[in-house]
């Protein structure tokens, strides 16, 4: 398929439902975007590097906005922050280089059984709690993820602490203001290590995504403080679940 046959309202659409997901349930920008560039055609490391490049303002105005509604737990993004920089960037290099079929897979059955766990969790009465051990290895676990596969850094570290028990709306806060971070020196790297023209060679996609999430993410923080915590974690955890038994289907 030619991709400069497409309107740029297709990738704003794109970007906008992708965005509203991310936004309101802290995960999925990547894997529903990316998803959809692979199905059009995109390389993996082209279609990873312009997601980030389009995240670097999405998650930051989602980050802001979380920030602005009380969403944010300072000292959980402070922790999550640094390791998922390096593992991020790491990882750009990583598939800038080689291409890591296999790691797709293996990343979808972990992320299905997180969303089990974060299932089975809503259904229990257990009074939410802040996360604090482990966050060293999460954090760059799910930023080498996220830029390996074009997204993972909300269904890696999301779906964990809310497996073990963190609050929602804390969760998805702080995990979106870490985000906005993480995709900048991810781009950084991408840019480097693809070269100027290569990463420039799909900017319909990158403008498209970026305005299209732009427009979306202070509704969906918005969203996410208003959601109830028993819907809103069967929401993410069903989410996680049927976006990666399909990938697992689709790489099987």
């Amino acid at each position: 398929m030619d991709l400069q046959s497409l309107p740029i309202w297709a990738f704003i659409l794109i970007g906008f439902v992708a965005q509203m997901i991310d936004g309101a349930l802290g995960m999925a920008y990547g894997v529903s975007s990316t998803t959809i560039l692979n199905g059009l055609g995109v390389p993996q490391k082209f279609a990873s590097a312009a997601v980030h490049a389009s995240e670097v303002v999405t998650t930051g105005i989602s980050g802001f906005s979380h920030w602005r509604m009380g969403n944010v737990h300072v000292d959980l993004a402070r922790k999550l922050v640094i390791p998922g920089v390096l593992g991020g960037v790491i990882g750009a290099y990583l598939l800038s280089n080689l291409e890591a079929p296999w790691l797709k897979p293996v990343v979808a059955v972990y992320l299905a059984i997180m969303g089990l766990i974060v299932i089975y969790r809503a259904f229990r009465s257990k009074s939410p709690r802040h996360v604090r051990s482990w966050l060293i290895p999460l954090g760059f676990g799910g930023g080498f993820m996220d830029a390996l596969g074009g997204g993972g850094w909300g269904p890696v570290v999301t779906s964990t602490l809310m497996a073990r028990g963190n609050e929602p709306r804390f969760t998805v806060g702080s995990v979106n203001i870490t985000e906005f971070f993480i995709t900048l020196a991810q781009s950084v790297t991408f840019f480097l290590a693809l070269g100027s023209g290569e990463f420039l060679r799909y900017g319909n996609i990158i403008l498209g995504l970026l305005i299209g999430g732009a427009l979306a993410a202070p509704l969906a923080a918005f969203a996410a403080k208003r959601l109830p915590r028993k819907p809103f974690m069967l929401l993410v955890g069903c989410l996680i679940v049927f976006l990666n038994v399909r990938t697992l289907i689709m790489t099987l």
